[in-house]
């Protein structure tokens, strides 16, 4: 039986054909300690046995609730789960990914007992060849964090602090600058509903994640952050993330980021990371178009190809050249200094991820 005298909280869970892992989130899930649980699992059209699946811990816990929908891709149904939530607080988690049993108590009480609008915990990634291992560890719980930090002008962190070899600088220097990171992620994360009022993801686009970020965090006004691993980010060679490398994955990414720099402009913030995501998947977005455009000429030589076909080519190296054109000119709106800052940070990452991409990314 469930306390109703502590606040619903409502965990959020897109699925799409993730058969292979999701007993692997969804034990994590319904073992949590904090029980009064929401749990909504949109089954988002998959194809393998995830939709058989939800439906089996619907039927054995009468907390699971399942939508079950036409694919529409994860902002959809992240959406559906929104507009399908209870909870005075709102969580969120990838299909695949593994909870630390303490995850929603732990998190719930450092949001409650500093007032703050977001509270946030540390995560780890792990490969599917330590499936099991990891959720072994999860299910013991982790121990008590050390110390909840709390700290102000969230979307200025969000930008600004991103480079791990800077905040490894920052706290030795007594500066707890590992507290203020974040990314645009969902998980390992618990809203105030209220957050969430008049704010939605994307519909079938890419980088969905990013484009709401600067919304929720322009409108927080401080976030707790507790020093404790809560959440176990697993790589998959397969995912999006990993794969994905269209000139349409690109637009949508430099979409996201064009309109970031507007809000960090409109709040007087240093568009830091919006600079980085958008400088590098704006080149990516011209490479991208050009080869898929090469392709398609090389593909009209052998063998008939649609007008429609020619017309998708058309209109992906107009996107692409409207995108450089939009990029230039947010770059003009920075000031030197700030394009100065903007872009060394930028190198910093760079170097950062190509070390990311051999380690993290290749993880079995």
């Amino acid at each position: 039986m469930t306390n109703t005298a502590e606040p619903l909280v409502s965990i959020i869970v897109p699925v799409y054909n993730a058969a292979d892992y999701l007993h692997y989130c969804m034990d994590s899930i319904v073992g949590q300690s904090y029980r009064n649980l929401e749990i909504i699992l949109i089954d988002d059209g998959s194809t393998d046995k995830s939709a058989e699946l939800c439906d089996q811990y619907a039927a054995a816990d009468q907390r699971v609730k399942v939508i079950h929908q036409v694919n529409g891709g994860i902002g959809r149904a992240q959406n559906a789960g929104l507009d399908a939530a209870h909870g005075e607080y709102i969580a969120f988690s990838d299909n695949d990914d593994i909870l630390d049993r303490r995850n929603i108590e732990l998190l719930l009480h450092a949001l409650v007992s500093t007032d703050a609008d977001m509270s946030k915990a540390r995560w780890r990634q792990f490969g599917v060849s330590q499936l099991s291992e990891v959720a072994a560890v999860a299910q013991q719980g982790a121990p008590n964090p050390q110390k909840t930090t709390v700290f102000s002008h969230p979307l200025h962190a969000y930008q600004t602090v991103f480079c791990k070899s800077l905040r490894i600088l920052g706290d030795a220097l007594g500066r707890k600058t590992e507290t203020k990171y974040f990314n645009e992620a969902n998980w390992c994360r618990l809203y105030r509903r209220e957050l969430w009022d008049g704010i939605r993801f994307p519909e079938g686009v890419y980088a969905q994640d990013t484009a709401t970020a600067c919304k929720l965090y322009a409108r927080m006004g401080t976030v707790a952050d507790i020093d404790v691993n809560l959440y176990n980010w697993l790589q998959r060679p397969d995912s999006v993330t990993h794969n994905m490398r269209s000139a349409s994955f690109y637009h949508d990414h430099v979409a996201a980021s064009l309109k970031n720099m507007d809000i960090c402009r409109e709040n007087g913030v240093l568009p830091a990371r919006s600079y980085y995501t958008l400088v590098s998947n704006n080149k990516y977005e011209q490479q991208a178009a050009k080869l898929e455009s090469r392709e398609g000429k090389e593909n009209k030589e052998i063998k008939n190809v649609t007008p429609e076909s020619q017309n998708d080519i058309s209109r992906t190296l107009e996107t692409a050249n409207n995108d450089n054109r939009q990029t230039a000119k947010a770059l003009g709106n920075l000031s030197l200094a700030q394009r100065a800052e903007c872009a060394t940070l930028r190198l910093i990452r760079l170097a950062e991820k190509f070390v990311y991409d051999r380690e993290i990314k290749n993880m079995k």
